[in-house]
This record gives C-alpha cells, sequence and structure tokens, in this order.
C-alpha cells in the first residue's frame, strides 16, 4: 500500500493493514466531514514524506499538532512561513542560538531541518480545532510508536530528542545502544526555565553525529 510515497511504506507496511489503522482511517473520515480537523489530509504524513527512513539522522518528538488555523502542516513544532511563531518554538529558537549562535529566522518552518533527516514526529497527527489533543488514543500513538520502534532499529546511530513528559516517554522503545538520546522538559513557556534553556540539544546532536562520521546538521533555518 502506498501511503507515504518513500521507503516508509515498506518499513511500516504492515501497519497500515491493522485493525487498529482501518478503524483509525474510519474515525478520520467522519471527523474530516462533519469538524474542522488539522492538519489538512494531504499534510498528515509531511515527516516522512520529507525525511524518508534511510535518511533519518535525528528525531525529534512532539506531542499533537498545533490546533489554531493555518499553523499544522505536518511537522512537529514547526508552523507554514507567514503565521506567527508559537511560544514553544520562539524559545526554541532562543536556544538554538544560544547553544550554536544561529540567527533567529522570521519564521518557523522546519522544512530545512525535515530535508536533512530530522524526523520532526508527532505522538498523534492529527487534532480538532482549538482542541489540543482531542485525537488522543484513537491510534496515532500505535503507529508512532511504531515508527519509533524502527528508527530504533536502524544500523547507523540516531539522535533522539525528548522534550517534556510526553516525549520523555518514548524513551521506552530507544533500547539501541548506537543510539543517542536526549531528554529535558518541554520548551513551552511554562517550563522553558527548568531546564530546556541551557540543555544545549543541538550542539550535542551534532558532535555526536560527527563523532560517528555523519554529516552534522545545519540548524540555522533560512
Amino acid at each position: 500500500m502506498r501511503i507515504i510515497g518513500n521507503d516508509w511504506d515498506e518499513v511500516l507496511g504492515e501497519e497500515f493493514d491493522k485493525p487498529y489503522y482501518q478503524e483509525l482511517r474510519i474515525f478520520l473520515d467522519g471527523e474530516y466531514r462533519s469538524r474542522t480537523i488539522y492538519p489538512l489530509p494531504q499534510y498528515i504524513y509531511t515527516a516522512l514524506r520529507l525525511t524518508p527512513y534511510k535518511d533519518v539522522k535525528v528525531v525529534i518528538l512532539g506531542q499533537d499538532p498545533y490546533h489554531e488555523p493555518g499553523q499544522a502542516h505536518g511537522l512537529a513544532f514547526s508552523v507554514n512561513k507567514g503565521i506567527e511563531i508559537p511560544p514553544s518554538l520562539v524559545n526554541i529558537y532562543k536556544e538554538l542560538q544560544d547553544d550554536l549562535g544561529c540567527s533567529i529566522p522570521n519564521h518557523g518552518c522546519l522544512v530545512e531541518w525535515a530535508k536533512q533527516g530530522v524526523l520532526l514526529l508527532n505522538a498523534v497527527l492529527t487534532v480538532q480545532a482549538h482542541r489540543a489533543n482531542s485525537h488522543k488514543g484513537r491510534g496515532w500513538e500505535r503507529l508512532t510508536d511504531t515508527i519509533i520502534q524502527k528508527v530504533n532499529e536502524k544500523e547507523e546511530p540516531v539522535v533522539f530528542i525528548l522534550w517534556g513528559s510526553n516525549a520523555r516517554s518514548k524513551k521506552q522503545f530507544i533500547t539501541n545502544q548506537k543510539h543517542l538520546v536526549l531528554e529535558s522538559v518541554h520548551p513551552s513557556p511554562l517550563s522553558a526555565y527548568n531546564g530546556f534553556f541551557g540543555s544545549r540539544p543541538f550542539s550535542k546532536t551534532n558532535r555526536f553525529l560527527e563523532e560517528n562520521g555523519i554529516q552534522p546538521i545545519d540548524w540555522q533555518i533560512r
């Protein structure tokens, strides 16, 4: 079944045939017909389409998509150009500047990261408008947990960046000793000053990649 359009289809092929995924599809069909749901259906799998399995170097885990108009486009923490940069991403940019000296962009689109092998994956891939976490427990977690487990199986070292309790709960799936796990509190304004600022995840990631002979990420968003 061709859903993603790259090697993820082979990696995840069996998942798309399982009863839970078929039930999720039926649920989503009803939701998109009767409510405002983000992102648009064609953008649900943007993270996987932009970052093929073979290219994954870094995984950054989010909770679920932004739930206000125009924001969500299938990448965790990212928003379309022209949309106000959300507070958590503002703090991510601040830490990036402090960590690597990168200038703060005038937009919040993180496609440049995704194209370099940074999988910007939310645990839940859809949401009702104005209702954060409204599609929790509908089956997305089973799929995205599988995605994390499949990345864990990669022979090449990968960096997993886990911000906040929701992301950190996924550490149980990262058992391959080749990989690096970086954890901190969430970058939201409610918690960023309790350990996110100063955690230097970007320089730590690049140091690990370079030590393993892997091209580092150019974190500067242009």
